[in-house]
């Protein structure tokens, strides 16, 4: 017994005195000595694009809001749906399209999986434009046409999430290479039940760990984005129809901190309150016991939200209740907070 206790004590005391204990030096914190070295010397002539900067330090803008104040800032409330897994069918203005909570990068090779486990494989696979577009099937149930789906996979309007969009054609057997691809679906309800399937697939999936590299850029820019001008205020720019735009910004303005108080579409305009309490969700047992009566509270508005179309794209912006201007920082910080809980 007292050898064991020697034994782990010697265990102990090597542990703790690392690499010193046999004479070689700890460099552990070496990096805190090492000095600005000059930047290497390129003979004129040749190409100084070969050598560059390891580590680049990208310029900021000397209008950035964070110069401005030195106070740190609040931490941001987390999006609604950060935390639940979501695939549900959405639609707006004639279009169908199957809305889940996960990057397009991670979705493109879950489609083209459930599409080969299901028999329809891709004919085309354009991963730059979120484009497949799978092989001409035959269905037991139409024995006169052939059919085809051309799936879009694009950035979502909510944060990390993807929509896919489905079109059909159909075309008379033996006649499938003078096809071509029609404005909306031969059938609308072919089309539902392919959308149908692909997201129950998507749903009782629990594993997203695979990730297409070529899918990193998958479908262009992103739908929505803050925008911060040097001269003018900041604005959220979404770069879809008006209608679309209303309806996110409306289900945003209830969420997060947020309370919808009144809106007038016509005008472009949403009266809230936000409060900073409010962004905090209650806790179990508040929930629970009812919390304190605050739904007898009377909320007025404290922020003007405008939804107005400029050019192609639709901007946000938030102004006081009385439509005055408000502080760069401030009115940045309410827009991400609105951004993020956009869908």
């Amino acid at each position: 017994m007292k050898q064991l206790i020697s034994v782990l004590n010697i265990c102990v005391i090597l542990t703790l005195s690392g690499c010193g204990w046999l004479g070689l030096r700890d460099r552990s914190n070496d990096y805190l000595l090492a000095e600005e070295t000059e930047v290497t010397a390129i003979p004129a002539g040749l190409d100084r694009n070969v050598i560059g900067q390891i580590y680049p330090i990208p310029q900021i803008s000397s209008s950035s809001v964070e110069l401005v104040k030195f106070e740190v800032p609040r931490p941001q409330p987390a999006s609604v749906n950060t935390f639940e897994q979501m695939v549900k069918i959405q639609s707006l203005e004639g279009r169908r399209w199957v809305l889940i909570n996960i990057p397009p990068s991670e979705v493109w090779p879950r489609v083209r999986s459930v599409l080969n486990r299901s028999g329809v494989p891709a004919a085309l696979a354009e991963g730059s434009s979120g484009i497949i577009e799978t092989v001409w099937v035959k269905f037991n149930s139409d024995e006169d046409n052939s059919h085809r789906f051309r799936f879009q996979i694009s950035p979502g309007v909510q944060v990390n999430s993807s929509e896919i969009s489905l079109l059909h054609n159909q075309a008379a057997r033996s006649e499938e290479e003078q096809a071509e691809w029609p404005q909306a679906s031969d059938s609308d309800q072919r089309e539902k039940d392919m959308l149908s399937m692909v997201a129950g697939e998507l749903a009782s999936a629990t594993n997203y760990a695979s990730v297409s590299l070529l899918a990193q850029e998958i479908g262009g820019e992103a739908k929505v984005e803050v925008i911060t001008p040097e001269v003018a205020d900041p604005f959220i720019q979404v770069k879809l129809s008006f209608d679309r735009a209303w309806a996110s910004v409306l289900y945003s303005a209830d969420r997060g901190g947020y309370t919808l108080v009144d809106q007038n579409r016509a005008e472009g305009v949403m009266y809230v309150n936000y409060s900073d309490q409010l962004a905090d969700e209650p806790g179990f047992f508040t929930r629970w016991f009812g919390g304190s009566g605050s739904s007898d509270v009377i909320v007025e508005a404290n922020y003007r939200v405008l939804v107005q179309t400029v050019g192609a794209n639709v901007e946000v912006r938030v102004v006081g209740s009385e439509a005055e201007g408000l502080g760069k920082a401030e009115a940045l910080r309410l827009l991400k907070i609105l951004r993020n809980n956009m869908s």
